[in-house]
């Protein structure tokens, strides 16, 4: 399927690709595979990683977003999860994507429910109330330079929505009663704290504990923080 100048690819796991029209070869295939994962178990030690990813600007960042974001939000819609389809109508706390290398390498956009109103005071808004919810989506933009032309070739990789949301008192000591919910931009449930696949978001609980004083939290780059 072709949107404009780009091609949309599916892969085998499930990511959809944005790239330029000109063929995929067989040297691309790190791009054809999409993230990799740090670990070839069932039960993951961080984020999917992708691999060979292209630095942009925030301008660049932002136009793209811009072209795939309805797309990242039909995909997560189909999980069924409320909210997953309509996430990009809240708040959106940060001025153009930023990338995070502990989200495997993939730009980021963070937005959250009126009840979380105080994410936007940032360090100083910690702790979230109950009911308290984080949307994080994510794209990233791998780059490959083609072994006998000397060309490089781009592809746009959606990536999956990251969700925080603050379950009531006594849910989880350990996350502080946030639940950790990974959805793939397929719409496939990867997992959820005290659900189906929990395991898959088990590393989630650790990295964001070494955050407890804040509430489990961690915050946008403040280049990067949109004004509130």
């Amino acid at each position: 399927m072709r949107m404009g100048r780009y091609m949309v690819l599916l892969t085998p796991l499930a990511l959809v690709f944005f790239g330029n029209v000109s063929a995929v070869t067989a040297e691309d295939e790190a791009v054809q595979t999409g993230s990799q994962s740090s670990d070839a178990s069932d039960v993951p030690r961080r984020h999917f990683r992708l691999r060979h990813v292209a630095e942009l600007d925030p301008e660049e960042s932002a136009r793209i977003y811009d072209l795939v974001k309805g797309a990242l939000a039909k995909g997560y819609a189909a999980s069924g999860f409320k909210g997953a389809g309509s996430y990009q109508s809240l708040t959106r706390y940060n001025d153009a994507p930023y990338e995070s290398s502990s989200h495997g390498n993939h730009y980021l956009n963070n937005y959250a429910n009126d009840i979380a109103r105080d994410y936007g005071k940032f360090e100083q808004g910690a702790p979230l109330p109950e009911g308290s919810i984080i949307f994080k989506d994510s794209f990233s933009v791998t780059e490959i330079q083609q072994r006998f032309s000397g060309t490089k070739s781009r592809q746009i990789v959606l990536g999956p929505l990251f969700i925080m949301r603050k379950m009531a008192k006594g849910f989880n000591r350990v996350t502080g009663d946030w639940q950790y919910i990974q959805i793939q931009p397929d719409g496939d449930i990867l997992g959820m704290t005290g659900g189906k696949g929990a395991e898959h978001v088990e590393y989630c609980i650790g990295c964001h504990l070494a955050r407890e004083q804040l509430d489990h939290l961690y915050f946008i780059p403040e280049a990067r923080r949109r004004p509130q």
